[in-house]
């Protein structure tokens, strides 16, 4: 069995009943595990109570079409991924279908290897994102640790001066939500689900890769991370340390890069030698 389908849920929708066994038979084997639903109604109601890594689904069926639950799936869950099949394919329902987030389009009928392919593609897609808003939540926290470390350093260099009424109640809880979604890191704005940063006014388009890695290493500002590390959890799968410097070191230089052509002069992304990166503390 495939360890890589452990605990990922799959939820396979389709009206024919021999379809649904096929391809959730095809998915079980390598280790997913499945449900099924007979209808887009049906696959709605199942994923109120349950949250799926991918869903899987036809585009012709009676009530509500593939396409149609595609666009209310995205509604309430816009990281969701939504994988849909179709024996009637057409241009334009394939290009409508990627417009409103569909991570893949697969022409029915569909081998079990491009099926497995095409889950395993979604599944690592699903833990990318996961992670992503870890990291997200992560660096939100330690701006906030930080923020309040400071308040309370302040506070006591006040004490010293009889004043500690002017601060200590400003931090006693964090705040319930963000006052924005934009996060700063230094001369940097961070966009969170645009793949986008800026500095000053100019907006720098980053690919996923490019954005995971600028965020973990902000969580994990401080310490000096390896690239092996950076692989596992940016990328999602586990190779050597010496491999893993060839994976990270093209999205290191396209960031430098991007950075440089804003004219940020400072080198955010500091390469320790022999060992892996940091941010840099101008950062």
């Amino acid at each position: 069995m495939d360890t890589n389908g452990d605990n990922a849920r799959i939820l396979v929708v389709d009206d024919e009943g021999a379809i649904r066994y096929s391809v959730s038979k095809t998915l079980q084997r390598i280790g997913y595990e499945v449900d099924e639903a007979a209808s887009g109604e049906e696959a709605l109601e199942m994923m109120s109570k349950r949250e799926y890594d991918v869903v899987l689904t036809d585009i012709r069926m009676p009530g509500l079409t593939g396409v149609e639950l595609l666009k209310r799936i995205k509604e309430t869950v816009p990281d969701a991924i939504v994988i849909l099949m179709t024996g009637y394919a057409s241009l334009g329902t394939a290009v409508e279908s990627l417009r409103l987030g569909a991570h893949d389009y697969l022409i029915k009928p569909s081998s079990s290897q491009d099926i497995r392919q095409s889950v395993a593609r979604g599944v690592e897609r699903a833990r990318n994102l996961k992670r992503r808003r870890a990291l997200l939540d992560a660096i939100r926290s330690n701006v906030f640790e930080l923020t309040r470390a400071d308040v309370e350093a302040v506070g006591a260099i006040l004490n010293e001066d009889e004043e500690p009424s002017l601060v200590g109640t400003a931090y006693e809880s964090p705040p319930t939500e963000p006052v924005a979604n934009n996060m700063t890191l230094g001369p940097l704005t961070i966009y969170p689900g645009r793949y986008q940063i800026s500095v000053g006014d100019q907006p720098i388009d980053l690919t996923p890769t490019e954005f995971d890695l600028l965020l973990y290493l902000a969580a994990h500002r401080g310490r000096v991370v390896s690239c092996h590390e950076l692989v596992r959890e940016v990328r999602g799968y586990a190779v050597d340390e010496a491999e893993a410097r060839e994976v990270i070191r093209p999205h290191v230089s396209n960031l430098r890069r991007k950075l440089k052509q804003t004219g940020h002069d400072a080198d955010l992304i500091v390469n320790v030698r022999g060992i892996g990166y940091r941010l840099s503390d101008q950062g």
